[in-house]
């Protein structure tokens, strides 16, 4: 075995941090596309409200943030959580609301095959 200094990051603990430095920028990814999305889409897809999204996507950024600047390890059962509270974000909500268009305004030319 070798000596390894009291305040040194083994390479686990570097592949702990860098996974949940990874799931921060997902957790914040998924919170700012459901900044951006008009209301109206989550009401149109019949998803939740935007206001629940933004707060589940919100919290699960906080708890990732908190993850990634503790360096701990093993990853709590509420870092997957938050990881997961984003996935379903991401993967369920997202596709359902991203074609979403608001009518009227200027620049809505839609023709019955889309716009033109």
């Amino acid at each position: 075995m070798f000596y390894q200094h009291p305040g040194a990051l083994s390479i686990l603990d570097w592949f702990f941090e860098l996974l949940a430095i990874g799931a921060l920028i997902f957790e914040g990814y998924a919170f700012v596309d459901a900044l951006r999305r008009p209301k109206q889409a989550f009401l149109a897809a019949s998803k939740q409200s935007k206001p629940l999204w933004l707060v589940i996507t919100g919290v699960a950024t906080v708890i990732g943030l908190g993850t990634a600047a503790t360096a701990s390890w093993p990853i709590g059962i509420l870092a997957v959580a938050a990881f997961v509270a984003a996935a379903i974000y991401l993967t369920d909500v997202k596709p359902k609301i991203k074609d979403y268009r608001t009518t009227g305004g200027s620049g809505s030319r839609m023709g019955p095959y889309g716009p033109w």
